[in-house]
């Protein structure tokens, strides 16, 4: 299975790029994994609808020209499907079966996800109601896919 990472902003923190390591080291495994980074733009405080809007369209067309036709595009969205770990196990082992072997997630910027990725994305995925800096939920994410394939083979894995 390939599954790819597409994420808004540079990982700068040592201490996140160091998970982000463990966790695809120990992916290696189960999956051939590749990160696709792509610019955030600025976004000064006290924007309107309209630069907001602007912002995300200019990420988010970024975002659209590195997913690769026939990936299963599943959206980080806080609007998006909460699903338990387990849930989430079968959902990635369901997408085996069903041949869906190039899975593309995608973690928005600080100011979230376009309408045209949201509207591309296949699944929308939601980790909780809060907000967490996109940085930290690549780790999270890394997280629960290792998570997921540790349930799938029956490996243990601290609960």
């Amino acid at each position: 299975m390939n599954m790819t990472i597409i994420s808004v902003g540079k990982i700068k923190e040592k201490y996140l790029k160091n998970a982000i390591g463990e966790y695809s080291k120990r992916l290696s495994r189960y999956c051939k994994l590749s990160f696709i980074e792509v610019p955030d733009e600025r976004a000064p405080e006290n924007l309107s609808e309209t630069e907001i809007k602007n912002i995300k369209d200019k990420e988010g067309n970024i975002i659209l020209k590195n997913i690769k036709e026939g990936a299963y595009v599943i959206v980080l969205d806080i609007k998006g499907k909460m699903m338990t770990s387990e849930e989430f196990a079968k959902k990635i082992d369901d997408l085996g079966i069903l041949g869906k072997s190039n899975i593309v997630f995608v973690i928005g910027g600080s100011l979230g996800l376009s309408k045209k990725v949201l509207d591309k994305s296949n699944f929308k995925l939601s980790f909780s109601p809060m907000t967490f800096p996109h940085q930290l939920m690549k780790v999270i994410l890394l997280e629960q896919v290792y998570r997921g394939f540790r349930i799938n083979r029956g490996e243990p894995y601290h609960k």
